[in-house]
């Protein structure tokens, strides 16, 4: 099958495919490092923000390399800005062996008020940079299985559980280690009904990735195209999106926001404003270096963005739309078959 059949077979198949219709749920579920909560609950959301982020590689991680009080005091502030902004939750996208903390994410949201939400999966990115070494040797079952572990027992015997599936893959062509990452990640998808949200950039890994799930009975609007915006051919977001999948435009910055707008508001004129996910990708305290706060800020789609993009034609229900309803959607628990 190439791409243009590949691409209106799972079109054909969105129309009756859980999960994707303009309506949600709000019975449904997401999983945050405090417990489930409704979909209905989430409010203003930043999918895809850092809290703490260590570079360090996985031959050498160490989760000593931090102390959990210093961060609290560094970070909270900045999360205490969002909450009297009116965000209510965070998607927190660090992966295992880059500094992943639940018992530190779960201290800051007892403490801002703010829904944090943790992941499993590993990250191929970066030439397997950070990838455990049984990476390599493990299948695709072994490692479904440790990611479904942490959804069944908890993170590293701490009881809080990932909310949502986090892979990476490095950009060209998919290596048959990162085509293993993604199947595994489809099975643990069939198994506990995360979402899977893959740090992919331009389109043809994402097509990939894709056509790899898609085989194993996974539908596209159980996948997150995550920094879609560094494919600069917006035709492929209309063919992902159309397919039933999520467009992540993140990197959002005060500098950049007319850029998004007009990706945005492509999407807009093709109906398709409903498939799509957008964030900073900000933060983060990185052990080892001096903190003089984010390197990227947590605000500016609130400050900055929402209000160009009033001032663009788009209304309150669309940025409702992105802000509110499209995260509960992408990140509700529910296995989402072909």
């Amino acid at each position: 099958m190439n791409r243009r059949q590949f691409i209106a077979s799972c079109g054909m198949l969105s129309i009756v495919a859980p999960g994707i219709s303009g309506k949600s749920n709000p019975s449904q579920k997401v999983i945050t490092v405090l417990g489930p909560v409704n979909i209905s609950q989430l409010g203003t959301t930043l999918s895809h923000e850092h809290i703490l982020v260590d570079f360090i590689g996985a031959d050498n991680y160490d989760p000593n390399r931090w102390s959990r009080n210093v961060v609290i005091e560094a970070v909270l502030p900045y999360l205490q800005e969002l909450k009297q902004l009116g965000v209510n939750t965070i998607f927190e996208f660090t992966p295992a062996y880059l500094g992943r903390d639940p018992i530190l994410l779960q201290r800051l949201s007892t403490k801002s008020g703010i829904n944090l939400v943790t992941n499993t999966g590993y990250y191929g990115a970066v030439d397997n940079k950070y990838l455990p070494e049984d990476a390599v040797d493990l299948s695709e079952n072994e490692l479904a299985g440790i990611w479904t572990g942490e959804f069944e027992r908890g993170i590293d015997g701490t009881g809080i559980k990932p909310g949502f599936i986090k892979i990476s893959v490095n950009p060209g062509q998919l290596s048959d280690l990162h085509k293993k990452l993604v199947r595994a990640a489809a099975t643990t998808h069939l198994n506990t009904g995360l979402t899977i949200a893959s740090h992919t950039g331009p389109a043809l890994p994402a097509f990939g990735q894709l056509e790899i799930i898609s085989a194993m009975g996974v539908h596209p609007s159980a996948f997150i195209w995550v920094h879609a915006q560094n494919e600069k051919d917006t035709t492929h977001y209309r063919e992902v999106a159309g397919m039933g999948a999520w467009v992540s435009l993140d990197g959002i910055q005060k500098d950049n926001v007319d850029h998004y707008i007009e990706s945005l508001t492509v999407l807009k004129q093709n109906k398709l404003l409903h498939r799509v996910l957008i964030s900073h990708d900000a933060g983060w305290y990185e052990p080892g270096k001096p903190w003089q706060g984010p390197k990227r800020k947590y605000t500016d789609i609130i400050q900055y963005l929402v209000p160009k993009l009033k001032n663009s034609g788009f209304t309150d229900k669309d940025i409702t739309q992105l802000l509110a309803i499209n995260p509960g959607k992408a990140f509700a628990i529910g296995v989402r078959k072909q």
